[in-house]
Parts: C-alpha cells; structure tokens; sequence
C-alpha cells in the first residue's frame, strides 16, 4: 500500500476549495452598495410550478453603477419576479416598467455597512472552520494509517506538513477575501 492511499490529498483540497467556492458564493449575495448582478443570484423565482434562479427567466444588467435592470423574458412572470425581489431580504424596491424591472441601489448607512462587515466576518470564520475540520479529518486518517502501520512515521510526518500547508493556503485565501470583501464594504 502507497503512503498516499492512507490519505488522499486531492480530496482535501477539492473540500478545501468547496469551503472557499461556498464562500465566495455568499460574498456575492452580500450587498456593497454598487450594483452588481451577482447581487440578484440568489433570488428564487416561482415560476412554472417549481422555483427557479431569476438568471433563468431574465436577463440581469448593469446600465448604472447603482441601478440593476431585470429584462423579464416571459411577460407572465414579471409581477412574480418583482414580488422576489421585493421579498429577498435584500432591502431592495424594484419597479416595473413593462417587461423591464428597475432595481435601484440605495446607498449604505453606516450602520448598515458595519452590519454587512460583521455578517462577511462570520461567513468567513464559518469557511475557516470548514477548513480545518477538513485538515482535521486528514489528520485523524493519517494517525489511523500510521497506527496501522499502512505508512511510516516519516511519510506520516511529511503528509501532515503537506495537509498544514494545504490548510494555511486556503486560511490566507479566505482572509484575503473578506479583506477584499470588507473594504468593499466599506467603501464610501
């Protein structure tokens, strides 16, 4: 048995890189002030019996750094698409012009900001911890192989400073993002 059968790198890191992915998926959601049509992504639509993503009943733009344009493709759709927006959380008044929903952007309070930088905090210590439950669960394995002796003492040691450095990689990618994130924020 080949030491890396005892713990598979690659399937750390792909974990690793799904709490990044995850990550950057929620910054996206968080609202910065700007228009952006990210901004949008997480809005579920009811359309045609189920729920859909509203990037795949309209058309998303950005004609105006603080104004989003929502081209509605089915005319039917359009008072459900403004209702889920109106209804998303995100604090956002469209309206409707035809088949064309404006989404106007308003500026960030202070305290509104802050509230967003401390929600980013949180998204971040939540992907870190993924992280290291992730390093965590390479570890466990490889004190299992090693106690088996399906690996040596060695090739447990060097694994282990391979699943560390894997491990600070991504803590140092993830704090990059927030620091992006919160001086975008931040931003006035």
């Amino acid at each position: 048995m080949s030491d890396t059968d005892a713990i598979d790198l690659k399937d750390l890191k792909r974990r690793m890189e799904g709490a990044v992915k995850v990550l950057k998926e929620e910054f996206a959601g968080l609202r910065t002030g700007r228009a952006s049509t990210s901004l949008l992504e997480p809005v579920q639509v009811d359309a045609y019996g189920s729920k859909m993503p509203l990037n795949q009943v309209a058309a998303i733009t950005v004609p105006e750094p603080r104004l989003l344009s929502v081209q509605v493709w089915d005319q039917s759709l359009v008072q459900v698409v403004e209702k889920a927006i109106r209804d998303s959380g995100l604090g956002l008044n469209p309206q409707t012009q035809g088949n064309v929903i404006r989404v106007p952007i308003p500026e960030l309070s202070a305290e509104r900001r802050k509230e967003l930088s401390r929600v980013a905090h949180q998204y971040a210590e939540q992907a870190r911890v993924a992280v290291r439950n992730i390093r965590r669960d390479g570890m466990d394995a490889l004190k299992k192989a090693e106690k088996a002796h399906e690996i040596s003492e060695d090739d447990a040691r060097r694994l282990a400073e391979e699943v560390q450095k894997l491990t600070d990689k991504f803590i140092k990618e993830i704090d990059e993002l927030l620091e992006k994130k919160d001086a975008e924020i931040m931003q006035v």
